[in-house]
């Protein structure tokens, strides 16, 4: 009897219209179509129209290619907050927007599209650059909507036309007026790969391995501090070889103590005191050795080495940012290279500033025998050269932090070029007074961007593209 009991008579199951199953991928186009249909996006507008304002500002993507799962979480994130803030009864429109200028949209259309920039020329591949960036707005426009996020999609903004450049214009030209625009020549962050100089905010620090290296600079003129020694050498260390064809100093801490230290084969090192036996163990230096005499850093300033191959004196000059932490007290300095080596740089006007690097990272005239040469290729070159003169006293592998460029991945380097700067010290103070007016959320956004200001004195705004 049991066997013929029909069980659906005893469940009570609810009456609905919605089908068995989901079916997402043919019901979520159906959806889209429909609020698209009823203008989903302007009724919620008109329907909180003259009522408070909530605006959400879009921090534009860049028009380079496909969205990837970074976009889709950005636009849904937008899309629940504006959503949320309309139903809350806010008057809340969403204006998306495209940045259509930059080193991303080049790439992918020097990639996509095969341009050789150097050949096509300034307008030709400017060209190229703006059709290709409106057909991925386009593109993108379609992805992000299938997504299902709501907005003035008829209506974005995009940097590249005449009513937003006018408007960058307007601010620049306040900029210029109010004195916050200067030309400077002084290290940035320079991309070899990408051709041109980067700000702060587009460099990414990755693990990099390289040598550090003690190089010998023999003593030309010792001031007659050195009377009846031969054989003086200031000992340098550097993990970049390839910036000592750019070396024009060896910077010492004026109140440190350094020494004359010589050694079993009649060679006398000046090192800081304090770090001579971790270079006589980096340079597995054996016997006894002798501490001739003990000077301060500001007693040996202006002392004259001979750069070790290169037909140019390095003069021994004082700075605070020399430390202990690592090397010999000895830094080798190069102005074009890095920002404090300029920085103290400028204290001595006889010192000029040399960058035997070019724009592509490679060595130039100005580093002899190296010229021609990429720079990290340099390096061992270098390093040979040092070893067959006698000059190397110690090299050491080891994995650091190193600066990469967010855009190619690739290491970049700190170069002296002649550049445009806004300068970010006039503007500091009222720009943090604006920072503790915003309410952040998460809260420590607020101390992140604080520091980021309070730390930048110059925004490099120059770029060497077209």
């Amino acid at each position: 009897m049991a066997e013929n009991q029909d069980y659906t008579k005893s469940v009570n199951l609810p009456q609905t219209d919605f089908p068995m199953r989901g079916n997402l991928p043919q019901r979520e186009p159906e959806t889209l179509a429909y609020w698209d249909e009823i203008d989903l996006y302007n009724r919620l507008k008109k329907k909180n129209t003259g009522k408070k304002s909530f605006v959400l500002h879009d921090g534009p993507p860049y028009a380079n290619g496909d969205i990837h799962m970074g976009h889709a979480l950005n636009k849904i994130l937008k899309d629940i907050i504006v959503r949320y803030k309309n139903l809350q009864g806010f008057y809340s429109p969403y204006v998306p927007g495209w940045d259509t200028h930059g080193l991303p949209i080049e790439q992918q259309a020097i990639k996509r599209l095969g341009i050789n920039r150097h050949e096509a020329g300034a307008e030709k591949f400017c060209k190229a650059c703006e059709e290709f960036a409106m057909e991925q707005v386009e593109n993108q426009k379609v992805q992000f909507k299938r997504l299902g996020v709501l907005g003035d999609w008829e209506n974005p903004y995009l940097t590249l036309t005449d009513d937003f450049v006018a408007k960058q214009i307007e601010i620049f030209g306040q900029m210029a007026e109010n004195g916050l625009i200067y030309k400077g020549l002084k290290p940035v962050y320079w991309c070899p790969h990408c051709e041109t100089a980067l700000a702060e905010a587009e460099i990414e620090y990755a693990e990099d391995k390289s040598s550090s290296i003690y190089v010998k600079f023999a003593v030309k003129d010792d001031k007659g501090l050195f009377e009846g020694l031969s054989n003086v050498y200031f000992v340098i260390w550097t993990t970049t070889t390839w910036t000592l064809p750019g070396n024009v100093a060896i910077s010492l801490n004026p109140d440190f103590e350094y020494s004359l230290v010589k050694f079993e084969n009649g060679d006398i090192y000046v090192l800081a005191t304090e770090l001579i036996e971790s270079v006589v163990k980096a340079a597995k230096i054996e016997g006894e050795y002798e501490i001739v005499k003990k000077f301060t850093g500001a007693e040996l300033e202006y002392i004259k080495c001979q750069h070790p191959f290169i037909d140019r004196e390095s003069l021994v000059i004082v700075g605070d940012h020399v430390t202990l932490d690592a090397g010999t007290g000895c830094v080798h300095t190069a102005p074009g290279f890095g920002a404090d080596d300029y920085i103290v740089c400028k204290k001595y006007p006889e010192i000029e500033i040399i960058v035997p690097v070019d724009e592509k990272g490679y060595q130039n005239d100005l580093a002899g025998e190296f010229s021609g040469m990429f720079y990290e290729k340099s390096n061992p070159a270098i390093l040979e050269r040092l070893k067959n003169d006698g000059n190397l006293v110690a090299i050491e592998n080891i994995v650091h932090q190193y600066p990469h460029c967010w855009r190619c991945d690739n290491p970049i380097i700190f170069r002296a070029a002649d550049q445009w700067f806004a300068s970010v010290d006039a503007l500091k103070e009222k720009a943090v007074e604006e920072i503790k007016k915003v309410k952040w959320v998460p809260q420590w956004g607020e101390d992140r961007i604080t520091s980021m200001v309070v730390d930048r004195s110059d925004w490099c705004i120059s770029r060497q593209r077209t």
